[in-house]
C-alpha cells in the first residue's frame, strides 16, 4: 500500500491564511511544510490556519513544527489555530500534551 503523497493547500482569505495538510508529515516532508510557511508565519494582519482534516499520519518532528509555529505565533500575538484534527492525530496530540497549547478553531471563525 503506497503512502499518500503529501501535499499543502494554501487558502487566503481576507481575515485567514489556510494551510491544508495533506498525507503524511514526517521528517521527509519538513523542508516542504517550512517552506510553505516561510511567507506566512510572521504575517500577524491575518489568522493562521492548520486544517488536519486529511493528515493521515504526524511523528514528532512534525508535531515540533507546530509546537514552533505555537511559540512564535505567540510571541508575535498572532491568532494561530488548527482545524478538523483526525480522532488518531488528536489522541497523539493528546498523549503528548500538545493538545493544551492548540487551539482549535472551528468554521464559524472563518
Amino acid at each position: 500500500m503506497k503512502a499518500e503523497q503529501f501535499q499543502i493547500e494554501h487558502e487566503e482569505t481576507n481575515s485567514q491564511h489556510i494551510l491544508h495538510i495533506i498525507g503524511e508529515l514526517d521528517l521527509s516532508v519538513v523542508p516542504q511544510l517550512r517552506s510553505a510557511l516561510e511567507p506566512v508565519i510572521n504575517r500577524t494582519d491575518k489568522t493562521l490556519v492548520l486544517n488536519l482534516k486529511n493528515l493521515k499520519y504526524i511523528d514528532s518532528t512534525g508535531i515540533g513544527i507546530i509546537v514552533s509555529v505555537l511559540k512564535l505565533r505567540d510571541e508575535l500575538k498572532a491568532p494561530f489555530y488548527v482545524r478538523e484534527i483526525p480522532p488518531a492525530i488528536k489522541r497523539l496530540f493528546d498523549l503528548t500534551g500538545i493538545s493544551r497549547y492548540l487551539t482549535e478553531g472551528t468554521e464559524a471563525q472563518a
